[in-house]
């Protein structure tokens, strides 16, 4: 478990690279969130649909933002998550998802601090969005 995080505005998260998108991860993915639309699993239905190939569904690339926090969440959770979704992802693309703290609050729950994250591919970003992180309450201290 990583230490109580202790961050302050302007900080920047550790930038994670997962592995590339492959079919397989996608297969899992449509399974376990409900989401077969054949878009996200089959050549010909993208094709069918002018896409260039299958692509990843909007929530696994949300899903990858929300990585950045995960060693974290034995200190708290994630109580807030807004995005944007500005391109798309395609198999065997790499992202690079960070962010930035831009906010700390007090509250009766504890701590709770803002966040910038984003998801790029190279020099295009994907998605973009904001994540509001709890800290428990007597943990942490920025």
């Amino acid at each position: 478990m990583s230490a109580i995080p202790d961050w302050r505005i302007g900080d920047e998260l550790e930038e994670r690279t997962p592995p590339p998108i492959g079919r397989e991860q996608l297969r899992k993915y449509a399974e376990a969130s409900g989401d077969p639309n054949p878009i996200h699993l089959s050549d010909e239905a993208a094709a069918a649909a002018g896409l260039p190939g299958v692509i990843a569904h909007g929530m696994l690339t949300a899903a990858t933002m929300g990585l950045l926090f995960s060693p974290y969440l034995g200190h708290g959770y994630v109580k807030a998550f807004r995005g944007r979704f500005s391109g798309m992802v395609f198999l065997g693309d790499r992202l690079n998802v960070g962010g930035r703290v831009t906010g700390v609050e007090e509250t009766g729950e504890g701590r709770l601090y803002a966040f910038e994250v984003y998801a790029r591919r190279g020099e295009d970003t994907v998605a973009s969005g904001s994540v509001g992180f709890l800290v428990f309450e007597g943990r942490g201290s920025g």
